[in-house]
């Protein structure tokens, strides 16, 4: 009796047939680049998909995602970069080896110990390599929407010590700042600019300027330990 494939053995045959010499036309012309805005389509919908509460809705946007990383591992393989088994080999061994508190002896009492071990251990395995991460702040993708970078950037930028908590006259309550924020995009818009451009350009002035602070503590660092 034949064994039946599994879910994912059926799918990485299938991406196979869909870009070999008597497939797809459309998958057959496509390559990273020209995919890579596909995912974050995939992503999006998935984020509807689980504010909508619909789990039909939900496993398939989860299968559309499953999809992009099944294509590029397929463009991966044909050119002999990698394939689909060596990214999950990649990602289980990195799960493992970044949580030593799960699968070793270390000892963690909360959160803020687990993310600190985590970024320890991601700077030990980047480092000396192309993907070296010497700054605190590095690490945040370019491409993330400008409120949602801003606030990674100040995330990492307070734990690392660089950014103090912000501080402000008077408190504000999570509806009544959304109120405020909304109404910050609608005052741009009014004057024809671009929120999310303003936004970007401010972040990237108090990361310019939060990097160059750190610069300055590790010359200073350094300076006392000679």
């Amino acid at each position: 009796m034949k064994q039946k494939r599994s879910g994912i053995q059926e799918l990485l045959r299938i991406m196979a047939r869909l870009r070999s010499p008597t497939g797809c036309p459309w998958d057959r012309e496509q390559d990273h680049r020209s995919l890579r805005w596909h995912a974050v389509e995939e992503v999006y919908e998935l984020l509807d998909a689980i504010e909508s509460g619909d789990d039909l809705e939900l496993e398939e946007e989860l299968g559309d995602l499953l999809l992009q990383v099944v294509f590029h591992c397929q463009l991966a393989r044909e050119r002999g970069a990698f394939d689909f088994e060596k990214v999950a080999r990649h990602i289980a061994d990195k799960l493992v080896r970044r949580h030593p508190h799960v699968f070793g002896e270390v000892k963690v009492r909360n959160v803020e110990q687990v993310w600190a071990n985590w970024e320890k251990i991601k700077r030990a395995e980047k480092h000396g390599t192309h993907r070296a991460r010497p700054s605190a702040l590095d690490g945040i993708p370019r491409h993330l929407p400008a409120l949602l970078r801003a606030e990674k950037l100040v995330k990492k930028a307070r734990r690392a010590g660089i950014a103090a908590v912000a501080r402000t006259g008077k408190r504000v309550g999570k509806a009544a700042l959304g109120d405020q924020l909304f109404e910050l995009a609608a005052y741009a818009q009014s004057r024809g600019w671009s929120a999310e451009e303003l936004l970007r350009t401010a972040t990237r002035k108090r990361e310019a300027a939060w990097r160059r602070r750190e610069r300055q503590s590790q010359l200073a660092a350094g300076a006392n330990q000679s």
